[in-house]
This record gives structure tokens, C-alpha cells and sequence, in this order.
């Protein structure tokens, strides 16, 4: 994976990266709310092990990317990034996208934009609101940051206790900033966090019609069966709107379904994308 910039609408940038051999079909990654790229490090590896160009980027007030500030972080703001994006890209691709990513890919396909398959990691248009609250409560808990890497493990483990404390924990940084007063806050922009839950939940329900306008593309629902996200209820309203949905369950993980159970989920999205958009297809 080699890094690159991408600009977009309002002359924001963002940060990213691009693997694979040029003209191989396009596969583009989009992570969660609160995340960086780095969380696709390993599902990245597998596609371009599997002969597929990948497209890998930070969300505005993310990661490396730029912040946009209060009133910059909409569902449309995402959206429009990820169709500037595809713009970019020459041939068909498909689209990865982790709870926001995969809520900015139903947002965008109801503004018109039209993927060939897409893969949604624990998100529907009625996410439970309480998994959702839940979320938030954890990114809003330590506005003042940490003292070390040991109580951001420690954060993380009780929020998320079924994945297992990782004994190294320099990968954690990737999600971090240490900045001049030596503490560790999140690598995001805190005005993402600036609107009512009931706002981004009113958000997410519109996106429904972006399924609706899915039609015949392909889209799978990966859902983590320990998710407080995505309920049966919300994976059922996505089912009667897109009566082609397939699902893959990932016993053992949470809402953050790559993470808990990478093996799992990158073999549920690769026989996926073999079936319907095979990387040894003609790009173009």
C-alpha cells in the first residue's frame, strides 16, 4: 500500500492509500465512526493478495485527513466524499464500508451513485438505538484524553470485553494522538461528536433509500452476532427492501466485526466479491 492524498468538495483533504496493480478492479474501504484506515490493514492485505486494487482513506476528522469543524460531518459531507472519490476511479468498484462507511455507501447510492457490489460490516438504515448511544458514550468518555497506552487498553477492554487484550499495544497508536501535554486522545476531530443522537439516527433511516435504489447490485449484510447494533429487527427492514440481501454472521464479534474476527469477515467479503465481482474480471 503506498499513501496518497485525495481532495474533495470544499478543498478538503484526506489522507489514504491505494494497493494492487493499476486497471485491477477497484475495491474501496471505508471505516467506522471514531476509526482510522488502519483498521482495514489486514482486509487490505487480503484483497490485493486476492488481485484486487484497493482504495483505502481516512474520513474527514479522521485519522490523518482534515478536520471540517462544527456542521462538517453529515451523512451528505461523507457521501459527497465518497462519490469524489469513485469519480476518481476508472472501471466499476465495489464498496467496504464499516458502520458510518457502510451508512456513507447507502447515502451515496441514494444520491446516485451506483457501486457493482457492496459489502455493509454491522449497519442498517434502523440501527438499535441503544447499541448506537452506547458507542457514543465510549467516544465521549475521556475528553481529557489518557496517561498512557495501558488505560486506553483498559477503556477499550470494558467497553468491548469478548475481544482480547492485545499484549502489544503499539498498534493502538494509530488510533491516537499524543499531543504536547504527553496525553493520548482519539484521532478524530472532537465536532464530530457535535450532534443528537436522534439527528444521526434520522440519518440513518433516510438511508433506506439508498437500498431501495441498490436494485440488482449485489450487497451483503456482515453482521456481528454480539452486536447491540444491528438487531434482527434492522437486519429484517433491510431484508424486505432488498430481497437479494445475503448476510454473513460472525459468531463471537461485536459491532466492530473486522476487528474481533478478522479471519472470519475477510473470508465472508472475499467469497462475496468472488461471486459477484470477481477480481479477474476485466477491470474496464
Amino acid at each position: 500500500m503506498r499513501e496518497t492524498r485525495f481532495t474533495v468538495s470544499g478543498g478538503l483533504t484526506l489522507a489514504g492509500e491505494v494497493g494492487g496493480e493499476a486497471g485491477s478492479r477497484c475495491v474501496v474501504l471505508m471505516h467506522g465512526g471514531g476509526q482510522t484506515r488502519f483498521s482495514w490493514m489486514n482486509a487490505g492485505k487480503a484483497l490485493v493478495a486476492a488481485g484486487y486494487r484497493v482504495v483505502n482513506f481516512d474520513a474527514r476528522g479522521h485519522g490523518e485527513s482534515e478536520w471540517a469543524g462544527p456542521g462538517g460531518y453529515s451523512l451528505a459531507h461523507h457521501a459527497a466524499d465518497l462519490r469524489d472519490i469513485v469519480a476518481a476511479m476508472e472501471g466499476p468498484v465495489a464498496l467496504v464500508g464499516a458502520s458510518l462507511g457502510g451508512a456513507t455507501a447507502l447515502r451515496a447510492m441514494a444520491e446516485g451513485l451506483q457501486p457493482a457490489a457492496v459489502v455493509l460490516v454491522d449497519i442498517v438504515p434502523n440501527p438499535d438505538p441503544r447499541g448506537v448511544a452506547r458507542i457514543r458514550a465510549f467516544m465521549q468518555a475521556k475528553p481529557d484524553g489518557f496517561d498512557s497506552l495501558e488505560e486506553v487498553a483498559d477503556a477499550i477492554a470494558a467497553y468491548n470485553p469478548h475481544r482480547r487484550r492485545p499484549s502489544d499495544l503499539d498498534g493502538l497508536k494509530r488510533n491516537l494522538r499524543q499531543q504536547s501535554d504527553g496525553r493520548y486522545r482519539w484521532h478524530w476531530d472532537p465536532a464530530f461528536l457535535g450532534r443528537e443522537v436522534d439527528v444521526e439516527l434520522i440519518e440513518l433511516a433516510e438511508t433506506i433509500e439508498g437500498a431501495r435504489r441498490a436494485g440488482d447490485t449485489p450487497v451483503l449484510l456482515i453482521r456481528g452476532l454480539s452486536s447491540d447494533v444491528v438487531s434482527d429487527t434492522g437486519a429484517t427492514i433491510l431484508k424486505n427492501v432488498l430481497p437479494r440481501l445475503e448476510t454473513f454472521d460472525v459468531a463471537g464479534a461485536g459491532h466492530m466485526v473486522a476487528g474481533d474476527r478478522n479471519d472470519a469477515f475477510n473470508d465472508g467479503m472475499l467469497h462475496f466479491l468472488a461471486r459477484h465481482f470477481p477480481a479477474d474480471a476485466v477491470a474496464r
